[in-house]
């Protein structure tokens, strides 16, 4: 019973949700998408501050609800050129190249969050659910692009991939002082992953095989102060810690009919985040840098073939994050908001083929917001969003049969896998004063 209650919520709150940087959400809902997901030292609303600084709570003392829905569409789209080789296994200086692009079509994106405050109280409470990681790809079977030809073939046939993440969160604020706040925030994470064909599993004769969707449960915190300087400036950090996950088990099915089961271990990244705000008269600034430590995270530290040809991991770098956001205030109940993100690209050229079912790698994210107060209760946010990867990631296709000390991937001289993606996401929102 409490399984599928878990998998309703998932399906609710992170169906088919994909990340913009590295596979971590830019922002969540309306409001702080429009600001580049900048929040950690200017909370304009309680998703952007539970999701980026629980201390930042502190600035709202009302009891507020607030609900997004918002629709993604992504357009990945896969090259891969191989050799051909004549009857004797020798290269012919001839070449096959082809291109998949990806038909999932488009996604719903929700988040939900409520925070409890009040004027005379030094406590700000809050609970969220947030979907705020995933990846998915759905690249067919093809008989012109190399990588998706048949197994049977060759290639590994039809790719897909979902990979989503729910996050609960409690969050707590406490006022030092009128100026300065600390928060916590224990956070539970229900995580469900499904890949196409299955590359943690060992091959046989026939072929990586399929899986059915796997599921784990995990846990971490985050923890946050806020410093408002009373003139105008704010600074804000946070750090979430790695959200550490049971592993995931999956049931797979070879293409002969046979069965087996493997386990995979993949946590959610540790996140430093600083911030700066800055609100005069009409103009609301907000400026964040994060560092997402991919490098020391289970599923993403290792990567390579196994002894038994099965892919140990992502291997993916650690990445810096941007996010810039301004809102006016100028046209009475109408605020406008323009924001933008940067994300370096975790991935290297020497790993690209392992992370094909994960090429949801945007580099530069730009986003128009805003909002309409149709009473003193109740308030309407949208934004549109577009993003797109700052070139393609490249580099070779790889087999553990061509691994060697020299080569220790397996590289196929010759070949080039790469991939390319462009987002774009509309989002509305809606948020309940209590109090008013």
């Amino acid at each position: 019973m409490k399984n599928s209650f878990l998998k309703l919520i998932t399906l609710l709150f992170a169906s088919t949700l994909f990340a913009q940087t590295g596979h971590v959400m830019q922002g969540v809902g309306a409001v702080n998408m429009s600001m580049g997901g900048a929040a950690t030292a200017q909370p304009l609303d309680i998703s952007g501050a539970m999701q980026w600084n629980p201390a930042a709570l502190s600035t709202f003392d009302q009891k507020l609800i607030k609900f997004d829905l918002g629709l993604f569409f992504s357009a990945p789209e896969l090259n891969s050129t191989v050799p051909i080789f004549d009857s004797n296994g020798q290269p012919t200086g001839n070449f096959m190249s082809g291109t998949t692009a990806d038909d999932r079509g488009i996604s719903p994106m929700p988040a939900l969050a409520m925070v409890w405050g009040k004027e005379d109280s030094k406590h700000t409470f809050g609970v969220s659910a947030f979907g705020i990681s995933g990846f998915g790809v759905t690249f067919p079977e093809s008989t012109t692009n190399p990588i998706n030809m048949p197994q049977s073939m060759g290639g590994f046939g039809k790719i897909e991939s979902d990979y989503m993440l729910l996050q609960v969160g409690f969050s707590w604020a406490y006022e030092l002082s009128d100026k300065f706040s600390i928060g916590v925030q224990p956070t539970m994470n229900y995580a469900a992953l499904e890949l196409m064909p299955n590359p943690t599993a060992n091959p046989t004769q026939a072929g990586y095989p399929s899986t059915d969707k796997a599921t784990a449960l995990g846990f971490g915190a985050q923890f946050g102060v806020f410093f408002n300087t009373g003139s105008g400036f704010k600074l804000g950090a946070s750090y979430k810690t790695t959200q550490k996950f049971s592993e995931f088990e999956f049931n797979n099915t070879y293409l002969d009919g046979s069965t087996a089961t493997n386990n995979f271990q993949m946590d959610y990244p540790a996140i430093l985040s600083f911030g700066l705000g800055y609100s005069k008269g009409n103009f609301d600034f907000a400026l964040d840098y994060r560092s997402v430590d991919y490098e020391n995270t289970d599923g993403f530290s290792k990567t390579g073939w196994t002894q038994t040809a099965s892919v140990a991991g992502f291997g993916w770098k650690n990445i810096n994050i941007i996010s810039a956001g301004l809102q006016y205030k100028g046209i009475e109940k109408f605020p406008l908001r323009l924001g933008y993100t940067y994300s370096s690209n975790p991935i290297e050229s020497d790993v690209a083929f392992f992370n094909i079912p994960a090429t949801a790698i945007i580099a530069n994210a730009f986003q128009f917001g805003f909002s309409y107060e149709i009473s003193n209760k109740i308030m309407l946010d949208a934004v549109y969003h577009h993003g797109a990867s700052d070139g393609k990631t490249s580099g070779q296709l790889l087999n553990p049969m061509f691994a060697s000390a020299n080569n220790p991937y397996g590289a196929i001289p010759g070949s080039e896998v790469s991939y390319d993606m462009t987002t774009d996401l509309i989002m509305f929102g809606i948020s309940y004063n209590f109090l008013k």
